[in-house]
């Protein structure tokens, strides 16, 4: 048996701590994106204190993304060979210094550096996380995935509520006392890393683990089907980033409602996507990655489609099966590119994690300036077509079905 195999063993048999620990790591999580949804959640009131653009705002999006995203693969592909137990709590440290600026910024230039210094958090955070998850799971990695993702899903749906009740009425200085979050957040980390250092993890892995991908696949094959998943993220990515950084816009300009009635439209949406992130994992797990990723994305489609031309009432209805359907896919399609490559867990999440960030700030910036040119409605109705992407999940192998062969080389259990 690999050291990997090994460590999710013990983590199945002492069960109270798997949970404990993915727990943890959720409620991590939850902190981590509810300080960075602190960001887009207050737009409208640095839009006006600070004179900006749409295309300004998207710009201060791709600042976020972007140092999420350039970093993420390196940190996977570093912590892979040398797993880092306290980087968690590091990366949560870059969080809370963003916040503190955030709080502080009177300039375009400051909230730039903010939102670059939040990114740089999330950009430790995520790909060593989800490798805890990974081995906190007992084998059941789509259920892992969903519960740590989850957390994430739950934060960021919460940060709008936060920034609507506290931060707009008590204005920008208040976003510091948020940094509190981060000091908890940080405490946890450290204890999730003395467990993770505690669990065999970091002993070098045994050259049993096939590190370059799965033996019953050609290189073709498994490069054909990690370029379709990156397909299928830029499609829920890009839409996703129409509706987290202008969905708020989209209701003040054609429907009149007050910015604080906007943020508990986009609670709604975001509440959705969260249960459907946590009900993505499961279904995964016992159904099979590859139809779930098919119902998820393709099955948007009617209603991204439908949205452009509805009224307030059905916006509201429509945002929620849009919000369940799209974020089913994430879980999905993380753990299904992890199975293709088995020894990269850390590298194939930070590649991941950081290419969802990156396409959602270049969608950001992308759709900052269309709005700009046109208008938030003609943003929505082309956006609205993004889902039809998901048609080339049928150039994906099915690994459920299919039997590794023993690797060539005639490594076997220890």
């Amino acid at each position: 048996m690999s050291t990997a195999e090994a460590t999710e063993q013990r983590a199945l048999a002492g069960g109270t701590t798997a949970v404990a620990v993915l727990a943890a790591l959720s409620f991590s999580h939850m902190l981590n994106d509810m300080m960075q949804s602190m960001l887009p959640a207050i737009y409208p009131m640095l839009k006006d204190s600070l004179a900006l653009d749409f295309g300004q705002i998207g710009l201060v999006t791709l600042a976020f993304q972007l140092t999420a995203s350039l970093l993420q693969p390196l940190v996977g592909l570093y912590t892979d060979r040398r797993p880092q137990p306290y980087s968690l709590a590091i990366g949560m440290g870059s969080t809370l210094a963003g916040l503190v600026l955030l709080s502080l910024a009177d300039s375009f230039a400051l909230l730039l550096l903010a939102a670059a210094l939040v990114g740089m958090g999330s950009s430790v955070f995520h790909p060593e996380a989800s490798r805890i998850a990974r081995f906190a799971s007992g084998g059941r990695h789509g259920l892992a995935q969903s519960v740590f993702q989850v957390g994430g899903n739950l934060g960021s749906a919460v940060g709008p509520l936060l920034a609507a009740f506290i931060v707009l009425p008590l204005g920008q200085p208040s976003v510091a006392w948020f940094s509190l979050a981060a000091l908890l957040g940080i405490v946890v980390l450290a204890r999730v890393g003395g467990w993770y250092k505690r669990s065999g993890a970091l002993r070098p892995r045994s050259h049993a683990v096939p590190l370059g991908r799965r033996t019953d696949l050609s290189r073709r094959q498994v490069g054909v089907a990690l370029a379709v998943l990156m397909v299928l993220v830029f499609s829920k990515y890009f839409y996703t980033a129409s509706l987290t950084s202008y969905y708020t816009f989209y209701l003040i300009e054609r429907f009149g409602v007050s910015v604080q009635g906007a943020q508990v439209h986009l609670f709604v949406f975001l509440g959705a996507f969260a249960l459907g992130t946590l009900l993505g994992g499961p279904i995964g797990d016992r159904f099979g990655r590859k139809y779930l990723i098919w119902a998820s994305i393709l099955g948007a489609l009617p209603f991204t489609l439908a949205l452009p031309y509805a009224n307030l009432f059905w916006t509201g209805v429509l945002i929620v099966p849009i919000g369940l359907i799209l974020s089913s896919a994430f879980s999905a399609i993380l753990v299904y590119a992890q199975d293709l490559m088995p020894g990269r867990i850390g590298t194939i999440a930070g590649l991941f994690f950081g290419l969802a960030f990156g396409l959602g700030g270049i969608g950001a910036a992308v759709l900052g300036e269309l709005a700009d040119l046109t208008s938030i409605e003609f943003v929505y109705r082309v956006c609205a077509f993004l889902p039809a992407l998901g048609l080339f999940t049928v150039m994906l192998p099915n690994l459920e079905g299919a039997r590794p062969r023993s690797p060539s080389h005639g490594a076997g259990n220890q």
